[in-house]
């Protein structure tokens, strides 16, 4: 918490938490109107505007493999947008409260596993930092998932109804953590791995939410179900290229 609050010091971090709140604003409308693999979807192709960025504009190495990793995710992510033809037409904000409580309190316990065995002693930082983003992306994914099932609720409740409801204590206090948490991994690893691991892992399980928590349509023709199988395989097939390298990790703790 102390090194959270110290960062905000930098003109950078500020700079960054304005645009990520001004993208998270934009990131609860589109989850009030559409389904949340399909808004996830969209959200997830950025992973590969950031690496070029990354790469081209702020000089951050990105070595072959990870390339490899990201280039992977991308498609991955591809094959999930061609299997949700049809799942647009309608915001699928109906959920099973048993079903949601289940998910959430899952995601949230995994996310605080890999934060505690992150932890372990003699652990490389650079591996250390790669589950430490693995587990802000499984906060976030638990604060996503709420606000898709609270933005059910807009417009036919009040706004005090909104503020106080139980969802909304969750998705308060999932997101600071995972910011926390995300901070702390990229003190000790680097950008792009970190944050491809991070955002992986946030977007694999709010995509996986869609049909688990809020019913939304699986594809009927087998080779459909085949494809969007493949493309959660890709996913996580890329999240394990994307480690931070442990030789610079032991060169950092030299």
């Amino acid at each position: 918490m102390r090194t959270s609050l110290a960062l905000f010091r930098s003109r950078w971090y500020v700079l960054g938490i304005v645009v990520a709140m001004a993208g998270w604003g934009l990131h609860v409308g589109a989850l009030a109107l559409a389904p949340i693999s399909l808004v996830q979807s969209v959200i997830a192709g950025g992973l590969v505007l950031l690496t070029v960025t990354a790469d081209r504009l702020f000089a951050h190495e990105v070595t072959r493999r990870e390339w490899l990793g990201v280039a992977l995710a991308a498609l991955g992510l591809a094959f999930l947008a061609a299997t949700l033809e049809g799942a647009g037409d309608a915001a699928h904000s109906d959920y099973e409260p048993a079903r949601l409580a289940s998910f959430l309190a899952l995601v949230a316990l995994a996310a605080v596993a890999l934060a505690a065995l992150s932890r372990e002693r003699g652990r490389a930082r650079g591996r250390e930092a790669i589950m430490l983003g693995a587990s802000a992306g499984l906060f976030w994914a638990t604060s996503d998932t709420a606000i898709k099932a609270l933005s059910g609720e807009l417009g036919e409740t009040g706004v005090a109804a909104i503020v106080f409801s139980p969802l909304a204590a969750v998705i308060a206090i999932a997101s600071v953590v995972g910011l926390v948490v995300s901070a702390r991994s990229l003190q000790l690893g680097k950008a792009v791995p970190v944050i491809a691991v991070t955002s992986v892992a946030a977007n694999a399980l709010t995509i996986a939410a869609g049909p688990i928590v809020f019913a939304e349509p699986f594809p009927d023709q087998p080779l459909g179900v085949a494809v969007r199988l493949s493309a959660f395989a890709l996913v996580i097939f890329a999240a394990a290229l994307t480690p931070a390298p442990v030789r610079a990790a032991h060169l950092e703790g030299a």
